[in-house]
């Protein structure tokens, strides 16, 4: 079977590469004229890594990224600090793989390596996806530039602007989720020592909170600002600021929060946006994974991680229908919807857990955190994701 993957993204390689790993034939339509990502960080919790290490990727990832040592709170204006959860060797132990931190670009590359091992012609780029038609047969593509290309079943990971779910849905609603952020990679050494512990740090304030990580073993770190207020309407990760702005937006935070957007080459910002759950991600031979069909706010950690266990668990459940990619889409649908709807719904939640009023004074927000972030809770949030076994998974 010729299987037609739109996009290449994380979640689309992470698809092609585990479909190709069960012997399917793969085809990569990409619209951009050179492979790439834009400067970002990703956080791979252990569910994330289980998924990359059991498509053999450990020994590339390993050279390009940071395990963390934990993860804490931080108070916007004086810096107190909170421990949230240990991780290294703690999430080794407990959850059988680390948590780790990585460049995107980084990520994206080590795909596109494995990908085209397996298959070297499986990308093709300068290939935008104009619309699509499914017949009894299979599915025809048609490219903008006039190209036709034929399918035995699609994929559509072509994030939030999907063509694919526009195809097979109608365009979608978006609306604004009342917050947008700001996301910069910064060369850790323009930083003071201390700040380049490798750790990942919240720092939450009464309408806005900063998370920053390190990247490429350290040398980089990860800085994204969220805020909540009135702006622009462009949902795009390529929309350039200037530090200016984005001080503008973190006035009176710590001054290490000043320092990282000091240090920040160039601001990108990004309005996010929400939208209602899909009842239906699937139809006949096309199905959709990761932000074409759950696009989730940033603020669990776990968009990337969504995408490719949905690549992962696809390949698995076209797998079990090798020559009925309607059957094989339909139970690989079935048991994505729950746990990607819960992600949907924790990272909301996240938003008001991160900005609460309360933590604009000291002692209101000393119990605010303590009561949000004790132990129990943060199992309660995060325990869930990083247990999940992919491969113990009924279909």
């Amino acid at each position: 079977m010729n299987i037609c993957i739109v996009g290449a993204g994380l979640g689309g390689l992470s698809a092609a590469l585990a479909l190709l790993q069960k012997g399917f034939r793969v085809t990569v339509l990409e619209q951009a004229s050179a492979l790439g990502e834009i400067g970002a960080g990703v956080q791979l919790g252990p569910n994330a890594v289980g998924v990359l290490y059991r498509m053999g990727l450990q020994a590339p990832l390993e050279q390009v990224t940071c395990e963390t040592l934990g993860k804490r709170v931080r108070l916007w204006n004086t810096g107190q600090t909170w421990p949230l959860f240990d991780l290294g060797t703690v999430a080794r132990e407990m959850y059988g793989y680390p948590y780790l931190t990585v460049h995107r670009a980084d990520l994206h590359r080590v795909l596109v390596d494995a990908v085209r091992a397996l298959q070297a012609d499986a990308l093709v780029l300068n290939a935008k996806l104009q619309s699509l038609q499914a017949h009894n047969d299979g599915v025809q593509l048609h490219l903008a530039d006039g190209r036709v290309w034929a399918a035995d079943a699609v994929i559509g990971a072509d994030g939030v602007h999907s063509r694919v779910r526009a195809a097979l849905f109608g365009e979608d609603a978006p609306r604004y989720s009342g917050v947008m952020a700001w996301r910069g990679v910064i060369d850790a050494s323009k930083l003071p020592t201390h700040m380049r512990e490798p750790y990942g740090t919240n720092w939450v304030g009464p309408g806005a909170h900063v998370v920053q990580y390190p990247l490429r073993q350290g040398e980089l770190m990860n800085f994204v600002g969220a805020i909540e207020g009135n702006r622009w309407e462009v949902e795009s990760w390529s929309e350039r600021g200037t530090r200016e702005e984005c001080l503008a937006d973190f006035v009176g935070w710590h001054e290490e929060v000043q320092a990282m957007i000091h240090a920040i080459e160039v601001p990108y910002k990004w309005v996010l946006k929400v939208r209602d759950p899909m009842d239906t991600w699937s139809h006949g031979p096309v199905t959709l994974l990761g932000d074409a069909c759950h696009p989730t706010l940033p603020f669990l950690a776990q968009g990337a991680a969504m995408a490719m266990e949905d690549g992962y668990m696809l390949a698995r459940a076209m797998a079990r229908c090798p020559t009925d990619p309607a059957q094989g889409f339909a139970r690989y649908e079935a048991v994505r919807k729950a746990r990607t709807a819960r992600v949907v719904e924790g990272s909301a939640a996240n938003t008001q857990r991160f900005h609460n009023p309360a933590l604009a004074h000291a002692q209101g927000a000393a119990e605010y955190v303590e009561r949000e972030w004790n132990e129990a809770r943060v199992k309660e949030r995060y325990e869930w994701l990083f247990k999940y076994d992919i491969d113990a998974v009924a279909l």
